[in-house]
């Protein structure tokens, strides 16, 4: 026979878990909704996967705990729940109410003691238990007969653990597990622990001790003078926070299982109307209000319900190369793509495996990688037949790899209308990535399962609903210049440079690592000498004891695992003692060594080029960004990181590196922005602003300026956009912070306007929630509003910065789109090949070299009209070093 099945729901940390998991998605009134989808979500799927017999939530009250008042600094320091998600708990309690799902919450206690009181209850009644939460803390109520489901990423995954599982993975049961707890503590919950004992240790001791009371009893066998003392001192406080950690089993409430039995009915009309409201338009979907849920009283099954969440969408594998011409030939409409491709990563290898079609309301999937190896040459042309048929607009999701491949065939993307991956990174730039099967659950607000193609199919049938929302958001935010203008076209632009690479010098670059492994060599033996033994310099608690025990040098900063080593502490040191700067160049040269020499030898294409890929959609001001590898992080600071840049080489000898670089471009934007008489005066005038400002600054006439002194005002000029302060700028320039705060009173005193403008967009993105760039692009800051000073602090810097980051990114990208068309139009040999902030990197044959850099200054310099000139550097060489 069967047991019977509880779930209980930890209603807070599923809330918390859903509201961070989630994209902060509000319904049309502006009624924040990610939480409660997340967790009705959740609970929807738990009720269909487990059958339930019984159910009920539990909820933490505001009310102090028995914890509290025993201990006043339990969970002491934690922020304040978000007002944003804190208006979103009397909604989903609202709809537990209509959905029939009893809630427990009692005051001086918390979920945890509710959820520990009736899984024991539920035990006692040969009752089978699910707890479902995302804390866990509840992994000590695990049996042979309570499991424990823990939600982990997001809300989409999840693992379930019983005691054997406990004991297999931890090593410990779930009794233990409390143990472990109360010698670790809990930051938290502000539960102290022991003080040095973290997550291994407290395993280990555990394991061997059984409990913290055999441990106390048993503290002269334990190893380790400092976790011996620390025992010791600390023993009574291990049995507090072991109390502290204990969920309580036993709380005082009436437990009726009549009450909390799973309604087959319940008030379906109630529970349809809050979705309205909330605009959850899939979970509607899901309730087909029909005349059967009438007479049924409102029920929905769990096999009407699994009945409504399939999607029945018609598809047709073309199989073979003649029904692929017949569907090209048929297509009369726009077409929406979903690509699939093979060793994505290496641009020779790369090719498509498969892709997936919707034309009108049918998905077509065509076996590309089966095309090939059939007749190479015939699907080539048939690609060429489809892609470059200006008649046929295209929608996709992600196309630039598409372009490179097209590329590799000599085949021209044409007629892209619309990248619903792109769309989506300008509404919300700060989502971790823009996954397609993620966009449908968040914009469609449908979600779906199914084996590998079957999603695919059902993705690719959703692009024209997510184009069709992206489109008029897009819209509605006034972004269409931004987005047709810059972004879309800019994915052809970064497909071309991926696919034309940086030519490496392979030998120079095999010099260049001899040579730093000479360096690397030296320097050891240096060190060596200097801490007169040898040890591993890159161990951080080897180091460690060499500096702060043995060379009894000032301890700078602790961490959990002994002596913080970390670039900042050596910085603070250096003047200590002599070895400290060969550390730090030790550090500078084998990193180097391992990312830039032997890294770069990886990833050597077999035409001697590099391929790296350029990110359109990952950060957060509009930058792109560049990896597999990164170029855009060789370092310049010190003149071993540019010898990098000397592999770097043109495609052949008829051609040149030229680099065209912005001039000081955050700071004219900040003039612009701003409207500074005096900022835009120094630049109409082409005025050498670092040196004006030291002038201004520091109340000396321009010809007396010292090279210090500039070096300062610099500081002070690019720190001001970041919205650096006076401690930050005395550590950076070496000056005390009242000196610091001199120069910046000074410099606000010069540029009264830029002063304004910061209090002014800190103002609106207090009021708007958001910032803008001048092209309007959209950057949301929460975290200006929060209660948190660090927070909001950190997100008043965000404010200022985001817009003169984010316009000066729309600047060179619009630049890199007109350079491009330029060269395309006039069918110019030469070609971009690498984007590094405000520099653009061409390989430029000498026979164009002139036409090259008319059209460079022109598009560059003339690619938007502000209240101050653009100014581009151009310089020329055989490597990047030399053009550098």
């Amino acid at each position: 026979m069967n047991k019977k099945r509880l779930l209980i729901l930890d209603g807070h940390s599923l809330m918390y878990r859903a509201f961070f998991a989630l994209p902060q998605f509000t319904n049309s009134e502006g009624f924040h909704t990610n939480a409660i989808y997340g967790f009705v979500k959740m609970l929807l799927k738990m009720k269909e996967e487990l059958k339930p017999d019984y159910i009920v939530t539990t909820f933490d009250k505001k009310a102090p705990t028995f914890r509290h008042k025993e201990y006043e600094d339990y969970k002491a320091g934690r922020d304040k729940m978000p007002s944003e998600l804190r208006e979103q708990f009397p909604v989903v309690k609202e709809l537990l109410e209509k959905l029939a799902i009893n809630i427990f919450e009692i005051d001086g206690f918390e979920a945890d003691d509710l959820i520990g009181t009736l899984s024991v209850f539920a035990e006692n009644e040969d009752i089978e238990v699910y707890i479902v939460t995302g804390d866990k803390d509840a992994l000590q109520l695990a049996s042979d007969n309570v499991k424990v489901v823990i939600n982990k990423k997001g809300m989409s995954e999840k693992e379930i653990y019983d005691k054997n599982r406990m004991i297999e993975e931890f090593g410990v049961t779930p009794k233990q597990f409390i143990d472990v707890k109360g010698l670790m503590g809990d930051k938290s919950d502000n539960i102290p622990g022991v003080p040095g004992i973290g997550n291994k240790t407290a395993y280990k001791l555990i394991k061997e001790y059984g409990s913290i009371e055999n441990l106390l009893q048993n503290i002269d066998k334990v190893s380790g003078k400092k976790l011996k003392e620390n025992l010791t001192q600390y023993s009574e406080q291990a049995v507090f926070s072991k109390k502290l950690a204990t969920i309580m089993t036993e709380v005082p409430i009436e437990i009726d299982l009549d009450e909390i039995k799973s309604k087959e009915s319940y008030d379906i009309h109630a529970v349809k109307e809050i979705f309205q409201k909330l605009e959850f338009k899939s979970l509607l979907q899901n309730m087909n209000d029909t005349e059967d849920d009438k007479e049924n009283n409102g029920e929905l099954s769990n096999e009407q319900s699994k009945e409504l969440e399939e999607i029945d969408i018609e598809y047709e594998q073309i199989s073979n190369l003649e029904e692929f011409n017949r569907f090209i030939e048929n297509i009369k409409e726009e077409i929406y793509i979903k690509f699939e491709f093979l060793n994505e990563n290496v641009l020779s290898k790369a090719e498509f495996n498969r892709i997936y079609i919707r034309l009108i309301d049918k998905i077509y999937v065509v076996n590309l990688k089966g095309f090939y190896d059939e007749d190479e040459k015939s699907t080539i042309e048939l690609l060429r037949k489809l892609f470059e048929n200006e008649h046929i607009d295209k929608i996709c999701h992600d196309a630039k790899l598409a372009y490179v491949i097209l590329n590799k065939y000599n085949i021209k993307f044409k007629s892209i209308k619309f990248d619903t991956k792109i769309a989506a990174y300008l509404i919300e730039p700060s989502s971790k990535d823009y996954i397609l099967k993620d966009m449908v659950e968040i914009f469609i607000k449908k979600s779906f399962e199914g084996d590998e193609e079957d999603i695919k199919i059902k993705e690719t049938f959703y692009i024209k609903d997510i184009y069709k929302q992206l489109e008029g958001k897009i819209k509605n935010l006034n972004m269409e210049k931004l987005y047709y203008d810059v972004e879309l076209p800019l994915v052809e632009v970064l497909a071309a440079m991926e696919y034309e690479g940086f030519k490496i010098d392979r030998d120079k670059l095999v010099e260049i690592g001899e040579r730093f492994k000479i360096e690397i060599d030296s320097l050891e033996k240096e060190i060596y000498n200097l801490a007169d033994e040898e040890f591993n310099i890159k161990s951080p608690k080897q180091l460690g004891k060499i500096l702060f025990e043995k060379l009894d040098l000032p301890v700078i900063k602790k961490t959990k695992t002994g002596y913080s080593t970390n670039a900042e502490v050596l910085d603070k040191l250096e003047d200590k003692h002599p070895i400290i700067s060969k550390i730090i160049e030790y550090r500078q040269i084998t990193k180097l060594n391992s990312t830039y020499v032997e890294g770069l030898k990886n990833v050597i294409d077999v035409d001697g080029k590099i391929h790296s890929s350029f990110n359109q959609t990952v950060t957060t001001t509009g930058r792109l960004s560049s990896t597999e590898p990164n170029l855009q992080n060789i370092p310049i600071k010190y003149e071993m990181g540019r010898e990098i840049r000397k592999v770097f080489v043109p495609n052949n000898e008829e051609c040149l590196i030229l680099s065209a670089d912005y001039s000081q471009i955050e700071l004219r934007v900040l003039a612009h922005t701003a409207g500074d008489e005096n900022l835009i005066d120094a630049f109409v005038h082409h005025s050498d602003i670092h040196t004006k400002t030291a002038s201004e600054v520091f109340k000396v006439p321009i010809e007396e300026v010292t090279s210090l002194m500039r070096s300062n005002a610099k500081a002070v000029n690019f720190g001001i956009v970041y919205g650096i302060g006076a401690f930050s700028l005395a550590e950076d320039i070496k000056v005390s912070r009242k000196e610091a705060k001199a120069y910046i009173d000074a410099y606000f005193e010069r540029y009264p306007k830029v002063k304004e403008y910061i209090s002014n967009i800190i103002s609106k993105a207090e009021k708007e929630g958001f910032v803008s760039t001048i092209m309007n692009r959209r950057r949301s800051i929460p975290e200006v509003q929060s209660k948190n000073k660090i927070i909001r602090a950190f997100g008043e810097r965000l404010a200022m910065n985001t817009p003169i980051q984010g316009s000066a990114a729309d600047i060179i990208k619009l630049a890199m789109v007109n350079v491009y068309k330029e060269l395309k139009n006039r069918k110019l040999k030469s070609t971009l090949i690498l984007q590094v902030h405000d520099e653009l990197i061409l390989n430029v044959y000498k026979d164009e070299m002139e036409e090259i850099k008319k059209i460079i200054k022109e598009k560059m310099e003339k690619v938007v009209k502000l209240l101050v000139p653009l100014e581009v550097d151009m310089n020329i060489g055989n490597t990047w070093y030399e053009a550098k």
